[in-house]
């Protein structure tokens, strides 16, 4: 017997009794997004490598440790998606989006790839929900994609969420705050990690994101970025305070969060729940407002999030939170005989034709073996069709329910069928 192939490590099949939850997560977030607006957009799974080179960051731990990079056969770099913003904004300059709306707000859905150690809630292969907007410097738009987003995880039950907020300034305000944390990082710098030695000169706002605690522990007593904020941050990170209370929204300011990414300016943010642990952030996101400029295009403010599709699952697994009723098979036709096959293959091909979901046993198994898997599809009716049937032309229905059973001619059977 040949050796059984297994799925790569940090990847998941999602099997058809998991597929639902799938579903209606997606459904939600659909009717949420489009009902403030937004559209949906899908890009390619993969892209030139560049694009996240330029866009996500060349410091940052996607690019220097978790991209699935490639050579294709016409020696072009390729990397399969690591996240969903910079395939957008390479969409949106383009294909000229800004030319439909002047500002543009799309959300996707699709996988996200990146190498990193599997664990609960983390995958190599991730299904990542996300929004944009493109094209709005004003702080109400950051304050309108927070809330929707929070309004979405609501819709779907989930409970004790925390919204996490930060301002990391702008191309005026943080050289300054990068001077007085690469100061303070230099004061300690035997006891940083090899990794934020690194990045102390190149990039020392990367050293707030580092995950190792002794690191953690020493920036937790560093300078602070909101003492640093120009003033035309500090009032955009006012209103965006301000909007949030006005909605009643909760949440917590937390000047170490940076994200784990350079593009960001002004606002950043991350929501939390309770349910995976350690690895509780189901949500991340802030404004980008210097990243269209630095893939071609002209300079445009913008902002978005990213959410990963597989930790909101969990997380409603975790709080056992309710999903909608995965769908069942409304009839299942059993054909009893050989001569049966075609009557019940006609009255399924006809139901279906009606929008009726339907299935037929059509592997010959004896009526106690097609009852159990009726049984298993949580059909509400089964038809028997056997040798008596076909000689007197009618088929005999079973509520799956109540167990009562009543023959049916043929001629009338489908109209009985659709209308029960």
């Amino acid at each position: 017997m040949a050796e059984q192939i297994k799925a790569v490590r940090g990847t998941k099949d999602i099997t058809p009794d998991e597929v639902y939850k799938w579903q209606y997560v997606e459904s939600i977030a659909k009717d949420v997004f489009e009902n403030f607006g937004f559209r949906e957009i899908r890009t390619p799974i993969f892209e030139h490598t560049e694009l996240f080179i330029k866009g996500t960051g060349e410091t940052t731990d996607i690019v220097q440790k978790e991209m699935y990079t490639f050579t294709d056969k016409g020696g072009r770099s390729l990397t399969l998606r690591p996240e969903g913003t910079p395939p957008v904004v390479r969409s949106y300059l383009e294909n000229n989006l800004s030319a439909e709306m002047p500002v543009t707000k799309l959300y996707y859905i699709g996988p996200m790839f990146r190498y990193e150690r599997p664990q609960a809630g983390r995958f190599r292969q991730h299904q990542q929900i996300g929004a944009e907007i493109i094209g709005s410097s004003s702080p109400y738009s950051d304050a309108e994609l927070i809330s929707m987003y929070l309004h979405f995880v609501s819709k779907l039950g989930i409970e004790d969420v925390k919204l996490h907020l930060n301002s990391v300034g702008c191309a005026k305000c943080k050289p300054d705050y990068n001077l007085a944390l690469k100061d303070y990082a230099k004061k300690h710098f035997d006891s940083l990690c090899e990794t934020c030695k690194d990045r102390l000169d190149r990039n020392p706002l990367r050293m707030l994101d580092c995950k190792v605690e002794s690191c953690r522990e020493i920036f937790a007593s560093g300078p602070v970025i909101l003492d640093y904020l120009c003033d035309d941050c500090r009032k955009h990170f006012d209103i965006v305070i301000k909007s949030l209370n006005m909605l009643g929204l909760q949440y917590n300011i937390n000047p170490f969060l940076v994200r784990g990414l350079d593009y960001y300016t002004k606002t950043v943010f991350e929501v939390t729940a309770r349910g995976l642990g350690s690895q509780d952030a189901i949500a991340g996101g802030g404004r980008y407002d210097n990243l269209i400029e630095e893939l071609g295009g002209k300079p445009t403010p913008a902002l978005g999030f990213g959410s990963g599709q597989n930790r909101l699952i969990a997380t409603m697994e975790a709080q056992n939170t309710p999903f909608a009723d995965p769908p069942v098979t409304k009839i299942y036709i059993a054909p009893l005989c050989e001569s049966a096959f075609p009557k019940a293959f006609e009255i399924a091909f006809l139901l279906r034709q009606k929008g009726v979901s339907t299935e037929i046993g059509l592997d010959g198994r004896s009526l106690k073996s097609q009852m159990k898997t009726a049984d298993k599809l949580r059909a509400k009716y089964v038809v028997m069709i056997g040798e008596d049937e076909i000689n007197k032309g009618f088929v005999t229905i079973r509520d799956m329910v109540s167990g009562e059973q009543e023959a049916v001619d043929f001629q009338i059977v489908i109209d009985v069928l659709t209308k029960k």
